[in-house]
């Protein structure tokens, strides 16, 4: 059941909601969370079919918001909200609400989606592009107990991601860590069956590839060695190579679907690694609503790292001791002369004292 709503509120919004519900025979509300999508005309579609696919494993209500602020001056001073309401087939297993919001309403999405949440139910909010700089300071950002972003879809994708390390708040995760859940499991497994110690890591994949930054950050906060990073045609990440005393674990997917896991002295095995799409990723992240740990190890691993090598050079080299600067060592040299001076010099500088004091 669709029914479009123009010029109108949240609370008939939500008087629709309970109407278009009895009318299909559930008056009961069976939803386990709120799912908020921030996004554009351009990519609400694709974002809506995700999160309606995520929907079965996860019955939610799904706000759309889509801000259309305008171009001239008529439209920005204009404030209109219009909905598109989905029950029953239309919508999955729950309900969806795409909100566009209009003019000067485009700036105030918190008032309109605010009385739309469901009571009681925890509240996700997804960017699946363009999210803001702080996450959890956006004021959508602020509803949801998760918040979820999307680095590859960023212009540019390492930028971003090392933004999100240093914006990180309890919470926040982002889809090019989801896409690494498989990898992660398969190379956890092959290490539990080597009691030799890791001493390199290398992984291949695409330069601008997110997800393999992470696994790279990954790997050398768990391991503490030095992972070199390879850059390669793709797609996505390629290979991840462990050098160990007795040889090398090495886990290749080199056309995206399948990849061979090898571990010394045991035979090679074939894993199913495919790239997932963004219904299943989506659908991971609605399993967990605590705070991941392991991904904010990861995104603020190179944040770490550069912040150690920082305080060791200061440290280093850039104190004010006098024994080291420059300027000390230059002051310093006339009095070691002046110590060192011959004695005929030192009586002529001594003679005209004696001669006022005879005076």
């Amino acid at each position: 059941m669709n029914i479009d709503l123009t010029d109108t509120t949240s609370a008939q919004i939500n008087t629709t909601l309970v109407k278009a519900r009895r009318s299909i025979g559930s008056p009961a509300v069976g939803m386990v969370l709120t799912l908020v999508i921030v996004t554009d005309e351009g990519n609400h579609y694709d974002a809506l079919k995700a999160a309606s696919e995520a929907s079965k494993e996860h019955p939610s209500r799904i706000l759309v918001v889509v801000r259309r602020p305008g171009r001239s001056p008529r439209d920005r001073a204009m404030a209109r909200l219009d909905a598109e309401v989905r029950v029953g087939t239309d919508s999955g297993t729950g309900e969806t609400v795409l909100l566009r919001l209009h003019g000067e309403l485009a700036s105030h999405a918190y008032s309109v989606v605010l009385p739309l949440l469901l009571p009681d139910a925890p509240v996700v909010v997804w960017w699946p592009e363009d999210p803001p700089g702080h996450p959890s300071e956006d004021m959508l950002g602020t509803l949801g107990q998760r918040r979820i972003t999307d680095a590859a879809a960023a212009e540019d994708p390492l930028a971003t991601l090392a933004e999100r390390g240093e914006t990180y708040a309890p919470g926040d995760t982002d889809l090019a860590w989801t896409r690494l859940t498989p990898w992660r499991s398969v190379l956890a497994a092959g290490l539990d069956q080597q009691s030799a110690k890791v001493v390199s890591a290398v992984v291949e994949g695409e330069s601008y590839n997110p997800s393999a930054e992470l696994l790279s950050s990954w790997l050398a906060e768990r391991l503490k060695v030095k992972v070199e990073r390879k850059a390669t045609e793709g797609p996505g990440i390629t290979a991840v190579r462990m050098q160990t005393a007795q040889g090398e674990i090495c886990l290749d997917r080199a056309d995206g679907s399948l990849a061979e896991l090898a571990v010394p002295g045991q035979p090679d095995r074939h894993v199913a690694l495919h790239r997932r799409g963004t219904a299943e990723l989506i659908a991971e992240e609605l399993r967990r609503l605590d705070p991941d740990e392991a991904y904010a190890s990861a995104v603020q691993y190179g944040i770490r790292k550069r912040a150690k090598g920082g305080a060791r050079g200061s440290g280093n080299g850039g104190g004010s001791d006098a024994r080291t600067a420059p300027g000390a060592k230059a002051e310093a040299q006339p009095e070691k002369d002046t110590a060192k001076q011959p004695s005929a010099a030192r009586k002529s500088a001594k003679a005209p004292a004696k001669r006022a004091a005879k005076k």
